[in-house]
């Protein structure tokens, strides 16, 4: 599975589950964590789980295994790194306390009008 068809069969995952607000911003250019971060929310933290839990079944069915899977205890945040892609999930008021679309600002907003469900 190349780089780009994972990208998208996070962000379709993700979009079937109902996660609100997906972004994708390719940052290969600013650091060497990855090159690609996937950021999303749930409206609840059993959703935020629900879609972590999809995006890894989803990628493992096709041999695909996170490096890491670090989260805290009321799922109010979760991440899954794939090493060049890092799924960083979500509770909404959590995503509004980090504001990590901000801090990653200088990366490169990938349009996914088109994975997307309108």
């Amino acid at each position: 599975m190349t780089q780009q068809e994972k990208l998208e069969l996070i962000i379709k995952t993700l979009d079937s589950k109902k996660g609100e607000d997906i972004q994708a911003i390719r940052i290969a250019d600013l650091t060497i964590l990855a090159d690609y971060f996937v950021i999303v929310n749930g409206n609840s933290n059993t959703h935020a789980r629900t879609l972590a839990d999809e995006v890894e079944y989803q990628l493992s069915q096709r041999g695909i295994e996170p490096e890491r899977r670090e989260s805290d205890t009321g799922n109010t945040w979760i991440i899954l790194d794939y090493a060049d892609i890092i799924v960083h999930v979500f509770y909404k008021e959590t995503r509004s306390f980090y504001k990590l679309e901000g801090l990653w600002a200088d990366g490169e907003q990938v349009d996914i009008t088109n994975l997307i469900e309108p």
